[in-house]
């Protein structure tokens, strides 16, 4: 039996069903908008939220469409705030073995996602440990471009930063040099804390075969968990961004929410004033080229 007809489609559209309708649009950081005529988030908003087509998402809910990926499962969990015993109940229900909790964890508790929406003025974001960025807020996607994806390598900041030349264009150039160093101090210390994790191993394998800027830093042995910093973004819009950026590291270590504030009543205020009114009509926002960063 091939893993499409493993899938129980009446039970995935009922379950997917369900989880939206429980859903207020304050839940996950949506206006309210217009009175509802049934209760919970709109198919077209988790579509959005969780980077699928409309389309797509309808036909999971009629019992139709191809069988989703393992990374939409984790998106569509993402989008309806599902716990962890949810999530492998999803995958389940599509004939997927759920992600194992060995290693650096994908799923973002409701919790952590809940504060995230609560953030609806600054750039914030949830990362792994390993660098994916795992979800982000409207704000972070005004600033830096949508690279909450399911591609394992689009949404890697480690990767991007030391195999792509083009995703540092939104970082100055003279920091290009301390940053590179953080990134490869704070991957060592994750990496050596995680010797069983193969996903940490391979990370580390692959840049040091693609990156000769990442292999010679990688030598030099430095190790530095980052738990704060202030960077400048270089916005294609707005201009630069002076932002203070303190990261949250969750019990585990595998998680960490980064929250990004500008001075009160400076300009660097003002620009991100700027980009919640007009960069934020679209949800999804715009296939991003650059930035993102940690």
């Amino acid at each position: 039996m091939d893993r499409r007809e493993r899938t129980d489609r009446a039970a995935l559209a009922d379950f997917l069903r369900h989880a939206r309708t429980r859903l207020a649009p304050a839940d996950v950081g949506l206006p309210d908008g217009a009175r509802r005529r049934t209760p919970g988030l709109r198919r077209e908003e988790v579509a959005s939220l969780a980077g699928m087509s409309v389309d797509y998402y309808t036909r999971l809910e009629q019992q139709r469409g191809p069988q989703p990926s393992p990374q939409l499962l984790a998106s569509l969990a993402r989008a309806l705030r599902l716990s962890e015993d949810e999530r492998d109940h999803l995958f389940h229900l599509v004939g997927h073995a759920p992600p194992r909790t060995t290693t650096v964890a994908d799923h973002v508790r409701p919790g952590l996602l809940l504060i995230l929406d609560r953030l609806w003025d600054v750039p914030a974001a949830v990362h792994s440990a390993l660098g994916d960025v795992l979800v982000q807020n409207p704000m972070a996607k005004a600033v830096w471009g949508d690279i909450d994806t399911g591609d394992p390598e689009a949404r890697n900041l480690f990767w991007r930063w030391f195999t792509e030349p083009g995703f540092r264009d939104r970082s100055p150039e003279d920091e290009h040099d301390r940053l590179s160093r953080a990134h490869a101090a704070h991957l060592r210390a994750v990496a050596t804390a995680r010797p069983d994790d193969p996903r940490a191993q391979r990370l580390v394998r692959r840049l040091l075969a693609a990156s000769p800027e990442f292999a010679r830093l990688w030598a030099d042995h430095d190790v530095a968990v980052r738990r704060s910093d202030v960077k400048t973004v270089l916005h294609p819009v707005v201009g630069a961004l002076e932002l203070n950026c303190e990261i949250l590291v969750d019990d585990g270590g595998d998680q960490r929410l980064l929250v990004h504030t500008a001075k009160p009543g400076s300009v660097t205020q003002e620009r991100l004033e700027l980009l919640r009114v007009i960069g934020l009509q679209d949800l999804t926002g715009p296939e991003p080229t650059s930035g993102g960063r940690a």
